[in-house]
């Protein structure tokens, strides 16, 4: 992706996730106990719990989109690494919570440790930004 593109994304999540917070915070609050009676307040727990990580995630692809002395090959990366998890560990808790499919929940610690490879390759955007990034100069956006 490119650098405009991994913003835009970034972006994108962001407002989604206020949108989301906002649905968590006010419908779903009312819907919850009568859906899952058992478990309701923990149900909006991980919720919300989504929707922190999504924000959280959704501004670092802004920042890691925005990066001039980075290695666009470790950034970009970063940036798809950090999407993945937002898909897995955020979609992975909105699926579970709202359909109670077990399976849905067993992917967010895969999208968890998919937040950490974009962190890890975040820095190593920085650590070897465009004049100790390999291959010659590749690291720069096409």
């Amino acid at each position: 992706m490119s650098g405009r593109a991994v913003i835009l994304t970034g972006m994108f999540l962001a407002g989604t996730s206020v949108i989301l917070g906002a649905f968590g915070a006010h419908w779903l609050r009312e819907q919850l106990p009568g859906w899952f009676p058992d478990d309701a307040a923990k149900r909006l727990e991980n919720w919300q719990t989504g929707v922190y990580y999504q924000m959280f995630h959704s501004l670092a692809m802004i920042a890691c989109g925005g990066l001039a002395s980075a290695c666009w090959r470790w950034r970009g990366l970063a940036a798809a690494l950090m999407l993945l998890g937002v898909v897995l560990f955020s979609g992975g808790l909105y699926g579970w919570v709202l359909t109670d499919q077990k399976w849905m929940v067993m992917v967010v610690p895969v999208g968890g440790l998919s937040f950490i490879a974009g962190w890890v390759c975040a820095m190593a955007s920085i650590l070897f930004g465009p004049r100790n990034c390999s291959s010659g100069g590749g690291c720069h956006e096409h």
